[in-house]
């Protein structure tokens, strides 16, 4: 019997977005999958699928679709220390 190899993990997960709209609103942590980005478009999949799901909500929702102005990761932030008081 062969003896199987352990695989490394894949790197998943998603990467988030922060939206500003021509209407100057703002729309903050969108999450976009890692799977889709990089190569030589590099964020511009990220604005496409964004701006898909706005259309699909805004079709829902009976309301105009909003154009984007920027599109801009959102900081990484630290995770929080819980203190166990």
């Amino acid at each position: 019997m062969a003896k199987r190899t352990k695989s490394k993990p894949q790197e998943r997960g998603s990467v988030l977005f922060d939206v500003l709209y021509e209407d100057e609103s703002r729309a903050s942590n969108r999450r976009v999958p890692m799977e889709i980005l990089g190569g030589l478009d590099g964020d511009e999949p990220a604005r496409h699928l964004i701006e898909e799901q706005d259309r699909a909500i805004a079709e829902k929702s009976g309301r105009p679709s909003r154009a984007i102005r920027s599109l801009s990761r959102s900081p990484i932030r630290a995770p929080s220390a819980v203190s166990g008081d």
